[in-house]
């Protein structure tokens, strides 16, 4: 559902992305880890259409980018720490707004059984405005999730949230994976990576440095391998 091979992003004459090679399955739920400035939200707003890579191939669900950049916004739900909602407007007015933009037929059931999934159904109708943090985050998912994405980026959608909020965020990504799409998760809780993600995946110096299945995969190796990794010398490529 997602592949790179030699994807390549430089700004001006500085190199983020150096060659990153990555395949993610169908279904497979993938924890992005690295430290700031490894070209993590580099290579998620490639993936999300948001940015054009300076070379290599890129697919998502099986569209290259950036020639099938439509095709894939299509089949893809994003969701950042920026939640893109319109604190002015209720909980189901922002959805329904993002319902008209996908022409969805199916609107006001679509609606209902998102807000019940993300435990807002009973927020409908208060404005976002009056939302907390850990709120607002559970409307963008029911927001990325409107159109029934392939294909779902999470991209650093923790930062800001206090614990609980993290926690009932923990509960709705598992839901979401648990549907059968696609994830991939940017963020800097290794932890979190290891108790979430089917695989692990170190983005270091602008190239993936590491990749390891979860199961079987203690915090401590971890902890251990990512500190390794991206304490070591760049090389050449």
């Amino acid at each position: 559902m997602i592949e790179t091979r030699g994807l390549r992003k430089s700004f001006g004459l500085r190199p983020v992305l150096r060659g990153v090679d990555l395949d993610i399955a169908p279904g497979e739920c993938v924890a992005l880890l690295g430290p700031n400035g490894a070209g993590k939200t580099t290579l998620m707003r490639i993936l999300a259409t948001l940015a054009q890579p300076s070379g290599g191939l890129v697919r998502v669900a099986g569209y290259p980018l950036p020639a099938g950049a439509a095709e894939v916004r299509r089949r893809l739900g994003v969701v950042s720490h920026n939640t893109l909602l319109y604190t002015d407007l209720t909980a189901e007015e922002n959805l329904r707004f993002y319902a008209q933009l996908y022409d969805l037929n199916n609107a006001d059931a679509r609606l209902t059984e998102l807000l019940e999934q993300v435990g807002l159904a009973r927020r409908r109708r208060d404005l976002v405005r009056t939302f907390s943090r850990g709120m607002q985050q559970r409307l963008a998912i029911a927001r990325a999730l409107l159109p029934d994405p392939a294909v779902v980026l999470f991209d650093e959608p923790y930062t800001g949230l206090d614990p609980d909020a993290s926690a009932m965020l923990d509960d709705v990504l598992r839901a979401v994976t648990r549907q059968g799409r696609t994830v991939l998760l940017s963020t800097h809780d290794l932890g979190r990576g290891l108790a979430l993600a089917d695989r692990v995946v170190i983005l270091a110096h602008g190239v993936i440095a590491h990749t390891a299945a979860t199961a079987g995969l203690g915090a401590a190796a971890l902890a251990a391998t990512y500190a390794e990794v991206v304490n070591a010398p760049i090389t050449a490529r």
